[in-house]
């Protein structure tokens, strides 16, 4: 019997849609309804590797956990992974396709459409439920031909969109009751109900706000759902989470530094070193210095490695990660990082963008070659000095070799090594993402740098975390009315969809 489904669409990004399909996915679940999350078309660098040896976006491989179901490819068939300002890397069901300009893209878009509907039909197979997450904006009309991420799909698919708008960024009504206003009327007619999302205050206040909404547009109000303060213990999806500050901690012990690149990927691996009172994580953006008392910097993974290494250097943290080593202080490289930290990175068939080559920052005595075949796995194993045990994934294009990996920093259950380590054992690097969030590495890490890890298990975090955000959107959504909106899909194109 095919599932029922329902879309959550936004009057803009980061309104708080991700979310809200992650805790409505763990409040039906936990009703026993067989639940699915699924988002067309995505635009993250933040990845996820599924058990089907894919990729999609992070955001739902959160939401298929609140789903208590593991990830797979079909729940983001189509990821855009932004190499540049107008280009982006196109992964479809999991295995990247190629690289486009924006403009090339949109004309790709319509020969997505039968990949799109593939996935969501395997999905609407297996499932009760399917929780449809939209992207960006409702209201872009100029991207409205060809569309496939919101009503394009909506209307392909004919599933009933609820729409919502963040109180919290201002304007709610007018970007609720405009969506209305700009949306083709039969797209609009897609629309059956609205959410208003993060308020702050006494509810009752905006009660006439949700009354106003309702008459202008004909939608039925489903809820006013307060601002939820534990969203920053979950992971995030966009890079707009960057912007956010983060509370300083000025008792704590041990100070980290993370680069944010301009092309920054899976940034979420830091997320469960928020959680520990004992040390400062910092995120130093371009134009800002790497302050001279951090024991550790940290160098990410990038979507762009060589574009990002000589932003690196445009921004002057060469400088100050020599300095860095100088005083004495650590420096771990994860992915791309790990690749800067080599004598030369080469790109020679142009992976990430014209055919070049580049000199590393030399803190490491390695070498990186770029190529066409992209690793995307689980792995666990233990650290190759001392044997603690680790679990994380790879997500990677590139070999690395040289003289300091014979000092793997790594070793994988299934044999094989990762990573180098320099002589001094201060400077080090490897491919995987993932590890602070494993107890036992974060532990361990932040021993190296004097500071007792004290926050509780980070899996447990995510899991308490998802249960009270469940609890919260039952508090204040009409749940059976959500429930009730979502109907069968028809899985045959609309003659409506262009």
């Amino acid at each position: 019997m095919t599932a029922r489904a329902v879309m959550f669409q936004g009057t803009g990004s980061d309104v708080g849609k991700s979310l809200i399909v992650a805790g409505l996915a763990r409040h039906f679940a936990n009703q026993g309804l067989r639940v699915r999350p699924f988002k067309p078309q995505n635009m993250s660098n933040n990845a996820a590797v599924t058990a089907d040896g894919g990729e999609i976006g992070r955001a739902q491989a959160l939401q298929a956990r609140a789903g208590r179901i593991a990830p797979s490819i079909d729940m983001n068939p189509v990821l855009l992974k932004p190499q540049s300002e107008i280009g982006a890397q196109i992964v479809v069901q999991g295995r990247m396709m190629g690289s486009a300009r924006a403009r090339d893209y949109q004309a790709m878009k319509p020969g997505l459409m039968n990949a799109v509907l593939e996935s969501f039909g395997r999905l609407c197979a297996e499932a009760d439920l399917v929780l449809v997450e939209g992207a960006g904006s409702a209201s872009e009309v100029n991207l409205r031909a060809g569309d496939i991420a919101n009503m394009g799909f909506a209307r392909a698919a004919d599933v009933p969109v609820v729409l919502i708008g963040d109180i919290d960024r201002g304007g709610v009504i007018a970007s609720l009751v405009g969506t209305k206003a700009v949306a083709d009327p039969t797209d609009a007619a897609m629309i059956e109900g609205f959410i208003v999302n993060k308020f702050r205050g006494d509810p009752v206040l905006f009660s006439s706000g949700m009354a106003i909404i309702a008459q202008h547009t004909g939608w039925s109000p489903l809820g006013l759902v307060p601002h939820f303060p534990d969203a920053r213990l979950l992971p995030a999806e966009d890079a707009l989470a960057l912007d956010r500050p983060i509370a300083r901690n000025g008792k704590a012990r041990v100070r980290i530094a993370v680069l944010a690149f301009p092309r920054i990927a899976n940034f979420d691996d830091f997320d469960p070193l928020r959680l520990e009172s004992t040390l400062d994580l910092i995120m130093v953006r371009p134009g800002e210095v790497i302050p001279g008392d951090c024991q550790l910097v940290i160098l990410p993974g990038s979507k762009a490695t060589i574009a990002d290494l000589i932003a690196l250097r445009a921004a002057g943290w060469d400088i100050d990660l020599s300095a860095h080593v100088r005083r004495g202080g650590h420096v771990l490289g994860i992915c791309g990082g790990y690749q800067m930290l080599g004598r030369r990175i080469a790109d020679p068939d142009g992976i990430e963008g014209p055919p070049a080559g580049v000199e590393g920052l030399s803190l490491l005595d390695i070498e990186t070659v770029l190529t066409d075949d992209k690793l995307l796995s689980e792995v666990s194993g233990v650290t190759a000095a001392g044997g603690v045990p680790f679990r994380g994934y790879e997500m990677h294009v590139g070999r690395t070799t040289g003289p300091d990996c014979a000092r793997p920093l790594l070793a994988f259950a299934d044999g094989r090594s990762d990573g180098a380590v320099s002589a001094n054992g201060r400077i080090v690097g490897c491919y995987i993402h993932g590890l602070f969030a494993d107890d036992q590495q974060r532990a361990h890490r932040l021993e190296q740098l004097g500071a007792t890890g004290d926050a509780a298990s980070y899996d447990a975090s995510i899991e308490a975390t998802l249960d009270r955000f469940a609890t919260h959107l039952a508090a204040h959504l009409d749940c059976d009315r959500l429930l009730a909106i979502a109907r069968r899909p028809s899985l045959t194109t609309s003659p409506g969809w262009q």
